[in-house]
């Protein structure tokens, strides 16, 4: 097993080249004199702040610094002149930098040499700036601190950023998290381990290189790996990151073997430990980084407990559908073993048809309780050796609207009450209890009905001896649209053809 990224994080894997580069800040500086440029860089050149130093991208027009901004969305500051390669080519940068590219966290400090053509004043109230500045000034220190400040801002303004990313990406994966507490238990922790991965990896300027992890749930001291990145994969460590993980999120220990940087997070039921969250960033995880997996793994803590409430109640909704089926075959014994075929059967030719492995299933499962009507029909006529009477045939016929009656009281019970009710129907309109057209009702009602008729058919009865299954094969074709959906008949001829009930045709013969 092994974790599918998602692919709308946006991020790749960063090549060894470009580990410098993403641990400076960018700084572009657009003039055309190439003395003011040399001159900032030998200014700057031992700049440090938040221990990262400075990248210089450098551009001697305002075109060329289109050019470069596109290649560099991640550039914190800009130093801007104003009169290059026309008299406001520098403020119509400023103004491809914030409406065009929509880019509001990246500093501009314009600097002229011409105060006089862009004036302070009118500059400051009509472009959207951080600072402005006469080349006259910028000596080597008020350089310093007025890059300083913008770096400060930058930083704060990502931070801020980071954390609207965040909490939009916690929002949005909330809905997806719980979700998969309705899929298979696999989907489950995959899905939670590639959001926490992707809540580590907002944006270009994380200094998260790569992560990898796994999950882990621990029930009755059970160890389930239930997720887990490529690093991994039968990795000889995990005995001892397991062992130190448990003695953190159980006894509160100190991590002592982890590798650095590594962070665990508990996963908790009623404030009681089930499980973690370990993962193995590259560089350390910043302050939001680690505020925002921490709330995300709260969060899967509580989508964690709603998945376990609902496979506690699918598993309670299931045992119920096989105590009413049990009832009615022990009501009805000639049936024995009818309903597992009739799930089996009704399933196979939903996926033949096209639908879902999983609502097939439902189908199934809805489909054991076709005949729980019959608890209300007298056993005299259930086991009547000989043809039944027109009046006892009436009374028979009764089993379809008492069971619909029994399922009636839980709408978990919707599709099972239908079926019970129309199972017996026509595509024609010549079925019981209502002569309903087949054609409107639901597809698993109209799969039930085939695949009940065929089971009855090579099945004993104590009216009949059982078909063959050329025989029965020949009635359910020939019924095809009248008594049956010509669409169910032929996907379910098509399984039968190519064997795919072959095992469950041989139970039935072998019950009586």
């Amino acid at each position: 097993m092994k974790i599918i990224r998602n692919a709308d994080t946006g991020q790749t894997q960063p090549d060894q080249g470009s580990e410098t580069l993403r641990y400076t800040w960018k700084i572009l500086v657009v003039d055309d004199e190439p003395d003011i440029r040399t001159l900032t860089r030998i200014s700057l050149r031992d700049f440090i702040f938040a221990n990262r130093s400075l990248e210089f991208i450098e551009a001697g027009s305002a075109a060329e610094a289109m050019t470069l901004l596109n290649l560099h969305p991640d550039i914190a500051v800009a130093l801007v002149d104003v009169v290059m390669e026309t008299k406001d080519a520098g403020l119509k940068l400023v103004d491809y930098i914030r409406g065009q590219l929509g880019n509001s966290l990246i500093r501009i400090v314009i600097r002229t040499g011409q105060p006089g053509v862009a004036p302070e004043r009118h500059v400051i109230d009509n472009y959207d700036i951080d600072d402005y500045r006469d080349k006259t000034e910028l000596t080597a220190t008020r350089l310093y601190t007025t890059v300083r400040s913008a770096l400060k801002a930058y930083r704060d303004l990502h931070i801020i950023n980071t954390n609207r990313l965040g909490l939009e990406r916690i929002l949005d994966s909330a809905p997806s998290i719980y979700r998969l507490g309705h899929s298979s238990l696999s989907s489950f922790f995959n899905g939670m381990l590639t959001q926490v991965i992707a809540l580590c990896r907002l944006s270009h300027t994380s200094h998260i290189g790569s992560l990898e992890g796994l999950i882990t749930t621990i029930d009755n001291n059970e160890i389930n790996v239930r997720a887990y990145t490529e690093l991994f994969a039968d990795n000889p460590r995990f005995e001892e990151i397991h062992r130190q993980c448990v003695n953190v999120i159980v006894h509160g220990d100190p991590a002592t073997s982890f590798r650095s940087k590594a962070e665990v997070l508990s996963l908790t039921i009623a404030d009681q430990p089930v499980g973690y969250i370990y993962i193995e960033p590259i560089e350390s995880l910043s302050v939001i980084d680690r505020s925002l997996i921490h709330v995300f793994a709260r969060q899967c803590s509580q989508a964690l407990e709603n998945y376990e409430l609902h496979s506690s109640i699918v598993a309670s909704f299931e045992s119920a559908i096989d105590m009413l089926a049990e009832i009615a075959e022990y009501k009805d014994k000639t049936t024995g073993g009818h309903v597992n075929r009739l799930d089996h059967y009704t399933k196979a030719i939903a996926i033949a048809m096209g639908i879902d492995a999983t609502e097939a299933g439902l189908y199934g499962k809805a489909s054991r309780l076709h005949d729980v009507g019959k608890v209300g029909v007298p056993d005299y006529i259930l086991s009547k050796p000989g043809k039944l009477t027109a009046e006892e045939f009436e009374i028979i016929k009764k089993h379809t609207t008492l069971g619909a009656n029994i399922l009636s009281h839980d709408p978990a019970f919707k599709l099972a009450q239908e079926i019970a009710l129309s199972h017996h129907e026509c595509w024609d309109g010549s079925g019981y209890p209502s002569g309903v057209p087949a054609g409107e009702l639901s597809l698993a009602t109209r799969i039930v009905s085939v695949a009940d008729v065929f089971d009855a058919l090579i099945s004993w009865r104590p009216y009949k001896q059982p078909w063959t299954i050329e025989q029965a094969r020949a009635a359910i074709a020939s019924g095809a649209g009248t008594q049956f959906d010509p669409d169910v008949v032929a996907a379910f001829l098509q399984e039968l053809d190519q064997g795919g009930f072959d095992s469950v045709i041989k139970r039935a013969g072998e019950f009586f």
